[in-house]
């Protein structure tokens, strides 16, 4: 039976037919729906952890058991995750261990491009690379099998692309594959430096070992056509290239990326009059071809920065334009802007109207960097708010303190915003540290964290108490606002920064658009009292608008949150 299917749907499906049994992931787009998915069945474990790091730990640990196992994250979370990572390529593994990295050229929801092609080769790990979703359910499986013949971790490098896309998936029926035997071997396992030196040939005769079966393995292959255009690609270029160029063009198309092969490349190459090495971001593929000798075309001809696509490849190579069409006027953007009645949306006006810096963090609440708030004054990685904020503190001394916060959503400080607070208490700088509760991880999808009391299943589970534990870091003002009320809120803020000592505010409020949230009805607007001042648009809610001079309210978008109502001295909105 045939199914279309998202890539990382497909995916998900792969691991249950290879028989995966432990999956522990952290939600990150692109790759969030592999673990969902894969949670749907229901004979399979699966987990959403705090962080990467410790998701991948989880995966290997379970491995080292004897059970196929499974993380994902997106790209900027294997840099999380490197530090068990590139230990795990000396350890190896028992049982097949499978890692989803999904990479986001183009940056569609990350805040840089990061090609984790570096993060194979660096750790001496097996990386391969699908191009549709077909191939995603496939190259699942393969993984565990060339996981467990070469006992290494195997990356599957995914992309933005890859990982939402849709295409023809075939189901088969999952494998039974029984838990292999756990034995003592510590000179495998316990890498302490007299162990992990003798390790380190093993790992670099296995990279030998796939270099050599790459040379013939079905995951490579090519494709002739006219000759005089040979094209190298991997994963959603490839794609692209098929439907840019057909058969004007010849592909060399890789499946295993690293480490790659040598011998059919050159005979590739050999064959074709002109070589063009199509890939995202940066020039992996190409580097190995000119370490081989050969003459290609690769970055001289397509950039390291963003996404490649049909039209790019159409020009750069046949020379044929993209059909534009004008707009006989500027069509305004539509940016991204924080839901109506979203919790953060209060806070960030307070901030703004305090006029303080805001060292900002990964998550909905960055959108409080956007016009009209314009709240926030950087944005770096998973809980950099909060150390951020300590080294800015330290710098710029007592005044600083006093006009500087740090504002880090409940799902990310339970990811990395911990240890950054506990460095506050225990190096101690008069910091505020903001912590954006709106239980649940919003900005991927709406998955479970630590704070929310269900995990992954919806089941219940044990839930941090936020509080408690800012405390017993070692902060002494740990203190909650409700961000629909924006008088308290700002008067808390402000309180908390003329304080000696650490302190903690929990914002507090759920994400409007969770189910279980009823909200007030919508508001509306008295036009009589309406000026037009248009103070309202200050808050930079959606549903607020402006019609021949007066403020109008969208019924379908308000939820009843009431905070445009503190800003209208006329009392013009009501409810």
């Amino acid at each position: 039976m045939k199914k279309l299917m998202l890539g990382n749907e497909a995916f998900a499906r792969g691991l249950y037919e290879a028989d995966c049994r432990i999956a522990s992931s952290y939600p990150g787009t692109p790759s969030t729906e592999i673990t969902e998915k894969f949670a749907e069945f229901s004979d399979v474990y699966a987990e959403w952890a705090p962080n990467e790091k410790v998701a991948m730990e989880v995966a290997l640990g379970a491995s080292i058991a004897g059970a196929r196992s499974f993380c994902a994250m997106k790209h900027v979370g294997l840099n999380v995750a490197a530090d068990p990572l590139y230990t795990a390529g000396y350890t190896g593994v028992n049982a097949g261990m499978v890692i989803a990295v999904a990479d986001d050229p183009g940056m569609h929801s990350s805040q840089n491009e990061q090609d984790s092609r570096h993060h194979a080769i660096a750790s001496k790990t097996m990386m391969i690379e699908p191009s549709d979703s077909a191939e995603c359910k496939e190259f699942a499986k393969a993984a565990f099998e060339l996981s467990e013949k070469f006992d290494t971790p195997v990356i599957v490098r995914l992309s933005t692309r890859v990982s939402h896309s849709q295409s023809a998936v075939e189901l088969c029926e999952p494998q039974k594959i029984p838990l292999k035997d756990y034995t003592k071997d510590p000179a495998k396992y316990v890498m302490m430096p007299g162990n992990a030196i003798k390790r380190h040939p093993v790992v670099e005769q296995r990279l030998k070992d796939i270099a050599k079966y790459a040379e013939t393995s079905p995951l490579n292959r090519t494709e002739y056509f006219d000759k005089k255009i040979g094209v190298i690609t991997s994963g959603i270029s490839y794609q692209y290239a098929k439907e840019a160029l057909g058969e004007n063009a010849s592909y060399l198309k890789l499946g295993i990326v690293n480490p790659m092969p040598s011998h059919i490349i050159e005979e590739f190459a050999a064959q074709c009059e002109t070589v063009y090495v199509i890939e995202e971001l940066d020039d992996v593929i190409e580097t190995h071809c000119r370490k081989l000798g050969l003459d290609v075309h690769g970055k001289d001809t397509f950039s390291l920065c963003g996404e490649i696509s049909q039209m790019i490849i159409r020009e750069k190579i046949l020379g044929i334009l993209p059909e534009t069409t004008d707009f006989p006027e500027n069509v305004p953007v539509r940016p991204p802007v924080m839901c109506a009645g979203c919790p953060h949306r209060g806070l960030f006006y307070c901030l703004s109207q305090l006029g303080v810096t805001v060292c900002g963090d990964i998550g909905c609440y960055t959108l409080g960097a956007t016009p009209p708030l314009k709240a926030m004054d950087s944005t770096i990685c998973m809980g950099a708010s909060v150390s951020g904020l300590h080294g800015f503190n330290k710098a710029r001394g007592a005044d600083a303190e006093k006009h500087t916060v740090a504002v880090i959503g409940d799902s990310t400080f339970m990811h990395s915003g911990m240890t950054g607070l506990v460095n506050i208490a225990y190096n101690a700088t008069n910091s505020v540290v903001i912590i954006l509760d709106n239980s649940i991880t919003g900005m991927t999808g709406h998955q479970q964290n630590p704070t929310t009391g269900k995990n992954l299943r919806g089941d219940p589970a044990a839930a941090v108490d936020l509080e408690e534990l800012c405390k017993a870091i070692g902060i002494k003002s740990v203190r909650v606002a409700d961000p629909y009320n924006m008088a308290q809120t700002k008067e808390i803020i402000a309180q908390e920064l003329e304080k000696d000592g650490p302190s903690v505010i929990i914002s507090r409020r759920p994400c409007a658009l969770l189910k279980y949230v009823k909200h007030e009805k919508p508001l509306k607007v008295d036009s009589e009292k309406c000026v037009g001042c248009k103070q309202c648009l200050k808050i930079g809610c959606p549903a607020i608008s402006i019609h021949n001079g007066k403020c109008v309210i969208d019924h379908t978008q308000c939820v009843g949150c009431g905070i445009c109502t503190e800003m209208c001295r006329l009392t013009a909105i009501e409810k």
